[in-house]
């Protein structure tokens, strides 16, 4: 007869298992707005490509400190990332705040805003897939 954990252990085991659970909720969350927010307009996006270079401007990091340029620097931040860090991210070419917001009569992209605005949407999402594989 297989010996069974104590009550302790058990929360114990449930309490690792769920934190487990939440963290990569939050990684998957922040992967998915950054890939949202780098999507090109060509492939159904917001993020209007020309040379690449605002695309691969992408700067990430953790907790302010700066972390990884490029396309898709921020797969590195976020995997290591943990619990109560705060995952950043910008675009450093000089022209990005102009095709962002727009200027000169033309209207901006707001790449930034629209990943950002589906964040709830996005960990609504991914708790549930986590959800229904803990069951």
């Amino acid at each position: 007869m297989a010996e069974s954990k104590s009550f302790e252990a058990q929360i114990s085991d449930w309490v690792a298992k769920s934190l487990g659970r939440i963290e990569a909720v939050f990684k998957q969350s922040a992967q998915e707005v950054f890939l949202i927010a780098q999507t090109p307009v060509g492939a159904g996006g917001n993020m209007p490509v020309d040379t690449g270079f605002l695309r691969a401007s992408l700067q990430t990091g953790l907790n302010g400190a700066s972390g990884v340029k490029g396309v898709e620097g921020y797969v590195f931040v976020i995997a290591g990332a943990k619990l109560g860090d705060t995952i950043f991210g910008g675009w450093t070419a000089d022209y990005a705040v102009h095709v962002h917001y727009g200027t000169h009569g033309r209207a901006g992209r707001l790449w930034v805003d629209l990943a950002a605005q589906q964040w709830q949407d996005i960990v609504t999402k991914f708790g549930r897939e986590a959800e229904a594989r803990s069951t």
